[in-house]
C-alpha cells in the first residue's frame, strides 16, 4: 500500500482552508435544500395544472355524453347512404350548423385546440367536433392518459334504468396540453434564475459567517501558537541551567554518593530529551509562522555528503543495537537548501527507521536523481505500519499503541518535522509498510 501524503489532516489544516472548507459544506447543505425545494415546487404545480385540465375534459365529455345516441343515428344514416365506407375519419366529423364549433348546449366550455370523439359500443369513431383530431383508439374504462402532447378523458356512456343498464359507446375529450407546458416552461426559467440569485446571496452570506464563525477559533489558535512558542522558549534558559549543574556533578563523581550517580544520569538523560522536544515545538512553531522561510539561507550543498555524515553519526548506535546499516549513495546529488533543515529532516527519518527495527534487521538509504528529482529511500526491515495507521503517522505527537510499547523517549514529532520540511521544498514523502515486513519512506525534491 502506498499513500501519497502532501498535507496533515484536516485539524492542521491552515485557517483559510479551514474557511473554505465549511463554506463549501454550508453551500452543499443549502444547494441540496434548495434543489429539493424547488423540485417540490415544480411537481406540485404540475400536478395541480394537469388535474385542473383532467377535471375540464371530464366535464366536457359528460356533456357530450348526452348526444352519443343521436349522433350515432346520423352516423348510421350516412353509412346507408354510402358516405363513409372506407373514407377517412375526418369524414365523420359531425357539422350540425355548419358552423365549424361543437354545435351543442354546453359549447361554451370548449377551449382552443381541443376536440370530443364519439365511438359506439364497437369502438368505431362515429363522430368528432372540435379543433383537435385524435386518431388513438378508446381506452375502455375511465382513465386519463398523456399522449404526443395530448392530454385525453375516455367515458362510457350507458343507456337504460331499473338496474338494466346496456353500453351505447364511449365518449373521449382531447386537449392539447401546450398552454400547461408553456406555464411550466415558465415556472422552470424562474425557479433556474431565482435559484442562481439565492444560491449568490447564500454564498456571500456563508462567506460572512464563516467568517464570523471562525474569528474565535482562528484567535484560540494564534493564542496557542503563541503560548507554545513563549513556553518553549522560556524552557530554554532554565533547561540549559540544569544541564550545566548535571554535567558539572558528573565531571565530579567522587563527590557524590555512589547511589545518586544513576539518579543523576536520569536526570541528565531527562533534560536532553526534554531540551529536544522544547526545539522541537520551536522549529514547529516557527514553520506554523513562516517566519523560518524568512531566515532561511538557502545554497547549492551537496545531498550525498548530508546523508554521508548522517550515516556516519548513526552507524555506532545501529551496531548497538545490531542493525545492519547500508547506504547506495550516488556522487555529485545536489540542490539549492539550507543544510542544517536537510539535516534534520533526513536525521529524523533514519532515526525513526533504527528506532523501529528489531536486532538483526536492516536499514538501507538510497539516493539517485530522476529527472528533475532527487529520490532519497530510506527502507527498514522493521514492525511495519499497519494500513489504518498511514493516514496518520505525520501528526503530530501520534504514535501507534505497538510501537509506543517499543520505543523510549520521543514524543511522536519527528515525521511530522520531516513532512514540514519536505512541504518547505515543494517536496512529498511517499510511504510504502507492510506489518511485521518493514517500511519505505521515499522523499522526492525538486531541484530546482
Amino acid at each position: 500500500m502506498v499513500l501519497d501524503i502532501v498535507s496533515n489532516k484536516s485539524k492542521n489544516l491552515s485557517s483559510q482552508k479551514l474557511r473554505w472548507r465549511l463554506l463549501l459544506s454550508y453551500m452543499t447543505v443549502m444547494m441540496t435544500i434548495l434543489g429539493i425545494s424547488a423540485l417540490a415546487i415544480y411537481k406540485y404545480t404540475r400536478h395541480n395544472l394537469y388535474e385542473q385540465m383532467d377535471r375540464r375534459l371530464e366535464v366536457l365529455a359528460q356533456a357530450a355524453s348526452h348526444n352519443l345516441v343521436a349522433i350515432k343515428a346520423h352516423y348510421g344514416k350516412r353509412q346507408q347512404r354510402g358516405l363513409i365506407g372506407n373514407s377517412p375519419a375526418s369524414k365523420t366529423r359531425c357539422y350540425l350548423d355548419n358552423d365549424g364549433d361543437l354545435d351543442i348546449p354546453w359549447q361554451n366550455l370548449r377551449q382552443p385546440n381541443q376536440g370530443v370523439d364519439w365511438f359506439d359500443a364497437q369502438k368505431r369513431l362515429v363522430g368528432n367536433a372540435g379543433t383537435l383530431l385524435n386518431k388513438l383508439p378508446p381506452q375502455p374504462g375511465r382513465q386519463f392518459g398523456q399522449q404526443k402532447k395530448i392530454r385525453t378523458i375516455t367515458l362510457p356512456v350507458y343507456s337504460g334504468s331499473n338496474g338494466q343498464k346496456q353500453l351505447e359507446g364511449y365518449i373521449r375529450a382531447n386537449q392539447v396540453t401546450n398552454e400547461v407546458e408553456v406555464i411550466l416552461t415558465r415556472l422552470r426559467w424562474g425557479l433556474g434564475i431565482g435559484g442562481i440569485g439565492v444560491i449568490g446571496m447564500t454564498g456571500l452570506g456563508g462567506i460572512w459567517l464563516t467568517k464570523q464563525s471562525l474569528k474565535p477559533i482562528e484567535q484560540s489558535f494564534e493564542q496557542l501558537k503563541q503560548f507554545t512558542a513563549d513556553a518553549a522558549h522560556e524552557l530554554r534558559s532554565p533547561l540549559a541551567a540544569i544541564k550545566t549543574s548535571v554535567q558539572v556533578m558528573e565531571y565530579y563523581p567522587e563527590r557524590l554518593h555512589p547511589q545518586d550517580l544513576k539518579k543523576i544520569g536520569a536526570i541528565a538523560s531527562t533534560t536532553d530529551h526534554t531540551i529536544k522536544l522544547v526545539e522541537d515545538l520551536l522549529l514547529l512553531t516557527r514553520i506554523d509562522s513562516d517566519s523560518l522561510q524568512e531566515t532561511a539561507t538557502r545554497v547549492e550543498l551537496s545531498l550525498t555528503e548530508i546523508l554521508e555524515d548522517l550515516l556516519e553519526l548513526f552507524q555506532s548506535s545501529a551496531q548497538e543495537q545490531k542493525i545492519t546499516l547500508e547506504s547506495h549513495l550516488f556522487s555529485n546529488v545536489r540542490l539549492k537548501g539550507d543544510g542544517a533543515e536537510l539535516a534534520r529532516l533526513f536525521r529524523n527519518l533514519i532515526e525513526n527507521a533504527l528506532q523501529y527495527t528489531p536486532s538483526g534487521g536492516k536499514v538501507t538509504v538510497t539516493v539517485k536523481q530522476e529527472r528533475q528529482n532527487i529520490l532519497v529511500r530510506i527502507e527498514d526491515t522493521g514492525l511495519g505500519i499497519a494500513p489504518e495507521h498511514l493516514s496518520s503517522i505525520f501528526d503530530r505527537f501520534w504514535r501507534a499503541d505497538k510501537a509506543r510499547t517499543r520505543r523510549s523517549g520521543g514524543m511522536g514529532m519527528g515525521l511530522s518535522i520531516a513532512m514540514a520540511i519536505a512541504k518547505r521544498y515543494q517536496g512529498k514523502i511517499l510511504v510504502t509498510s507492510q506489518l511485521d515486513l518493514g517500511s519505505c519512506f521515499e522523499v522526492r525534491l525538486p531541484i530546482h
